[in-house]
Parts: C-alpha cells; structure tokens; sequence
C-alpha cells in the first residue's frame, strides 16, 4: 500500500488493510482522509453490512456531498435481499446562526412479505425547520409525512418512532412582544386507527390566525383583561364522516379579572365571554353524525373564583445527613361555573376549543413541597462540565455515524471541576400534587350522553384520561408525585383513581438512576379505558392496558474498554415480549467494535430479529450499520 498527502487538502490511502494487533480486520482498496483545519469533503462514505431475518442481507452505502460551509446533503440506499431497495436523504442547511433547514427522507420499494406477498413500502419525510427575523417575528415549519402506518411498523428502527400511529404537521409564523402574541399557521393532524391505509383521521387547520394576550390592566383599574381571538379554516375526515374542505370557525374570548391580596391571601374572581360561529354543525345520529351547511354560533358566559391561602411551612434544623429539611403544604380550591353553552351535540369536534360544555363544580387540590438545603455553607466541588471543541455547526444529535466520518475529526472532551457558588442552594426533593373536581351539575347542561365517552374542556384541565360515562358527582383523585433526592436519581409516578369505580384510572410510574457508569431506566403504564369508545371504524378498542419497559447500561459509546446496554418492552396484559435489545462494544485508543441483537414482535406486521455491528476508526469513521441515534447508551 501507499499513500499521497496534499497538505492542506486530503490523503489518499490506497490498497490499505487495517490490522487489530497483527490480526487483519479491514481492507480498503482506495480511501481519502481530509486534511484541512476544518475537514468538508464529498465523497462516497464506507459501506454498511447486516443481517435480519425478514430483511434478509443488508448492504448498503452512501454518498456525502459538502455543497458549502453551511450545507450538506447525503445521498444513500440499501439493498435488502428478501426485500428490495430502501432509500434514504438528509439535506441540512444552516443559513445563518438565527436559522436552520433539516429534511430527512426514508423509503422502501417492498416486494413484499409472506404467501402470498404482501408489500409494506412507503416512505415517510420529515421537515424541521427554523428561522428569527427582526421585530420579534420566528417562523417554524415541523412537518411529518407518511405514507401508511404499515411502513412505519414494518422498517422504522426506533420502538417509540415505531408504535406511534400520529403523523403531526406544523407551520407557523409567529410574533411575541411584552404580554402579545400573533401567530399564522398551518396545521394537520393524522392518526391511523389501524393498519389499513384508509382507516385513519385527518384534521386540517388552514389557514389560522390567533391574538392572544396575557393580563394587563386597565388604565388605572384594579382590574385586569386578557384576550384570546383566533379565526381558522378546518376540516376533518375519517371513516363514514367528513366535513367540508374548509369549515370557518371564529373564537372571541375576552376575560377580566380582579385579583386581590390579603394577609398572604390570594382571592382572583373572573369573567369571561366566549362567542364561536362555525360555518357547519353537526347533526347527531346513530353513529358519529353527519356534518351540515348550517351556520351555528355557540355563547358561553364563564366565571370563576380562584382562593389561595397562605401556604404552611416548617423548617427542620436538625434534618438528615447534614441538610436542612423544609416542608411547604400550598391548598388550592376554585369555583367554576359555565352557561350558555345549548347546542353542545351540534359542535364539531376539530380541537380542544370546541368540547366547551356548561359546568358547576368545584376544584380543590393541595400540593407537598419537600425542600433540602445543605448546613454547611462551605464550598466544594458541584461536577464538571465539559467543553466540546472545535464543535461542527451542522451537527445534531441525530447524525449517523456515516456523517460522523464525512463531517471530520471528532475531538474528546474535556472535563473539569466547577466550584459551587458561596453559600448553600436549596433544591426540591420531593413535590406530591393531589386535586379532584366535585361537579354540582352531573349532566353538564345535558350535554353528557349517558353510556358514551364524554370528553369536556372542564374533564380535559384535570387528566388526560377520559372517565365520563355517566353523571357523576366525583372525579378521580388524581396524584402526580415527583422525587429527586439527588442529581442522578429521579422518579414519577402520575395516577388516577377512580372512586365511583373503586379502581385505578391510569398509572404511569418512571425512574432513572445513574451509579457512575451504571445508568437504570425503568416505566410502568397502566391504562383502564371506558367501557364505551365509539369510532367511525367500528373497531372495538381494548378496555386496559398495561406496558413496561427497561433499560440497564454501563459506559458510554466513547469510554475505553467494555460498555453494554440492554432493554426491554414488555406487554402485561397479553404477556408477551414486544421489543428486546442488546448493545455492546469495546473500544481501544485507535478503533472499536460494537454489536447488536435486536428483535420486534409487533403481531402479525412484524416479526424481526437483528444482527447488526459497526466497526469504528478514530478520526477516520465507520463500517457497519449501528446509527448513533438508536443507540440505547
């Protein structure tokens, strides 16, 4: 082998083989190695090889064309023997430091799985865009597009990404100044309520124009106004139902306040009117309705009284493990009532605007702060931080390491120790939140339907969790618990229960913990639906479910030596395992070898294992198909 150097250009290595103590593990006929200070080169990256059961055989490579210093684009495919073609691109633009263009495209041409075959291809590209201008003017543009939903569970490699039956578009321009906000956008909501392409939902919001503002007064007044306007396009379709291509909806919602303070009391009544004309209603029938080209306009009248008292405090000097202890014990209740609203079954349901209902209830919630601060006000060392140098700006988290190789050098980092600022600091331990709404009218101005999911503005503010099926005076208690008792250590658990049922709602438990270079992650979710969940689909929805996933890891994908990561989804209520992964690698001074086993069992789409590698060279790059991105450490 030789090699020519043009100094301030690149080297060209040719005939090369690359040996692990005296043991050859790669051979290149011909690969160039940039020289400049700061490395841009096109070129053909090296190529990537691995195996999976339904894919069969994996080769692919990619090619990196460096169009300027702020633009790139990479060009690639892969050849799946039992498959066919997949293709994919990222174009990333960084025109100046207030802006930046990220466009990322995968694609399949399936031929096909099982007898007889069935195709799962389709693509999906996804645009994450930003831009400031002068006068406080931003413009964002996150757009999502995909093809079928089978596409996504059948090749997309990223169990969270995979499982997700939502595509969500957004663009807006927007602009903020002190207490006002104006924003122009364009939304679209997807969801596809099960594998079969033409059974899915779409909501569409274009265009929209929205003013919103924050309390200020009014002239010399105690009393304080808000805002909330927005004029919209809409339109939705799913199975058996459609609207027209664009429903008008115009939303005025003035709001004034007073708020008081007395004695460490905080007393804030409030009133509000709310006008919405819509240029279609809904006609209910049997099933989801029927949409009509009859104007409605909906007239509500909201009031409101909100009471703090003063929170409850005690300081524990003598503590634990030499830190004072502070609990703080903040009550909360407000009073609400809605009227006006007459005509709830004939809105159209596009956002969370329109599920307003009449209302009388009461809202009570008190909320356990647990505080630790040190007794010792002498400093010491709070960590490190690291700095990494000569930092790439078209760089994100998401790269694949065939970038990494294209983009140059990669620099370790450099850590040092921070002094704590003079003095201790407190911190919150522990925060226990607990609330429920008692409603005084159970029929919410006749708007509930007695054995139906009910979904209103006033069960919405609370949880996330339907649980209206019939009157009720009580909601579920809902309990959001939060725990940090240090920097590595923090744990959730969010519940709902239900006492009309005498059962849990929903439970949703996570915890982290970091022991040097140990990492644990665990997440418990369990879900209990309403016995009723009606769809166009017919399609009957489970009553529960129950899922958990962990991930236990040591090292990082940089550290010297061996570091490995495992995890797991698990579905309880079937008892089946959904998703299992195993990660390992080991790295010297000048190269690395990293391994993985994979496996989906996604029912009937997808049944995969994988076998994938990924060898790396220091400065150099990386052969194999192990993406950063999905890495599980």
């Amino acid at each position: 082998h030789h090699v020519v150097m043009e100094l301030g250009h690149n080297a060209v290595i040719y005939r090369s083989t690359f040996r692990v103590k005296g043991v050859p593990v790669l051979f290149l006929p011909i690969a160039t190695h940039p020289l400049q200070r700061q490395p841009r080169q096109s070129g053909f990256l090296i190529p990537n090889l691995g195996r999976s059961s339904t894919k069969g055989t994996i080769l692919g490579d990619s090619f990196y064309w460096a169009i300027n210093r702020s633009t790139d684009v990479l060009l690639g495919a892969e050849y799946y023997s039992q498959r066919g073609w997949a293709q994919h691109a990222l174009f990333r633009a960084r025109p100046s430091d207030r802006s930046f263009v990220d466009l990322r495209f995968f694609g399949v041409a399936d031929r096909g799985i099982g007898t007889p075959k069935v195709s799962q291809g389709g693509q999906e590209v996804h645009l994450n865009a930003q831009a400031r201008f002068g006068d406080g003017f931003r413009g964002v543009a996150n757009i999502d597009y995909l093809s079928s939903f089978i596409f996504r569970l059948a090749f997309n490699e990223v169990f969270t990404q995979t499982v997700s039956s939502e595509a969500i578009s957004n663009l807006f321009l927007t602009k903020t100044s002190p207490g006002v906000f104006y924003n122009a956008a364009v939304r679209r909501y997807e969801n596809f309520e099960s594998t079969n392409n033409a059974d899915r939902i779409v909501i569409f919001h274009a265009p929209t124009f929205e003013y919103a503002s924050l309390d200020h007064r009014v002239s010399q007044s105690p009393l304080f106004l808000s805002m909330d306007v927005a004029a919209e396009g809409l339109s939705r379709s799913e199975p058996s139902f459609r609207t027209a291509p664009l429903v008008g909806r115009f939303d005025f919602v003035p709001t004034m306040s007073l708020p008081l303070l007395f004695r460490g009391w905080s007393l804030r009544p409030e009133l509000g009117v709310r006008d919405t004309f819509y240029t279609q209603r809904l006609l209910p029938t049997s099933g989801v309705g029927v949409a009509s080209n009859d104007l409605t306009n909906r007239r509500a009248l909201e009031a409101s009284v909100e009471v703090r008292p003063p929170s409850l405090e005690r300081v524990f000097n003598r503590g634990l493990l030499g830190h004072k202890l502070k609990h703080v014990f903040e009550p909360q209740a407000v009073y609400r009532r809605v009227v006006g609203v007459n005509n709830f079954p004939n809105i159209l349901r596009f956002d969370e605007r329109d599920i307003l209902s009449n209302t009388d209830e009461v809202e009570y919630r008190v909320v356990n702060r647990l505080y630790s601060k040190k007794s010792s006000s002498s400093s010491s060392n709070c960590g490190t931080v690291s700095e990494i140098f000569t930092p790439d700006p078209l760089r994100s988290a998401e790269d694949s390491p065939e970038l990494d190789s294209a983009l140059g050098q990669q620099k370790d980092e450099a850590v040092k120790a921070v002094p704590c600022p003079s003095g201790p600091e407190a911190r919150e331990l522990v925060s226990w939140e607990l609330g429920q709404k008692y409603f005084l009218d159970t029929t919410f101005g006749g708007a509930l339907v007695d054995g139906r999911r009910n979904v209103f503005t006033t069960t919405a503010d609370l949880t996330g969790i339907a649980f209206l099926t019939s009157p009720r005076h009580l909601s579920p208690l809902i309990s959001r618990l939060r725990i940090a008792p240090r920097a590595h250590v923090d744990a959730e658990w969010d519940l709902d229960y239900d006492f009309k049922s005498s059962r849990i709602s929903s439970s949703t438990a996570l915890v982290n913990y970091q022991l040097g270079r140990i990492t644990f992650g665990g997440a418990d979710v369990y879900l209990r639906v309403p016995g009723e969940n009606l769809v166009s689909n017919n399609i009957s929805s489970p009553l529960h479910f129950h899922q958990f996933r962990i991930l236990l890891a040591y090292g990082t994908p940089n550290k010297r030596g061996l570091s490995g990561a495992g995890a797991v989804g698990f579905d309880a209520d079937v008892g089946f395992l959904q998703y299992s992964a195993v990660q390992t690698s080991y790295n010297w001074d000048c190269c690395g070898v990293s391994m993985e086993y994979r496996r989906f069992a996604l029912g009937a789409v997808r049944n995969e294992n994988q076998y994938r590698f990924s060898f790396n060279l220091s400065n150099v790059g990386s052969f194999g198909n192990m993406k950063r991105q999905e890495r599980l450490y």
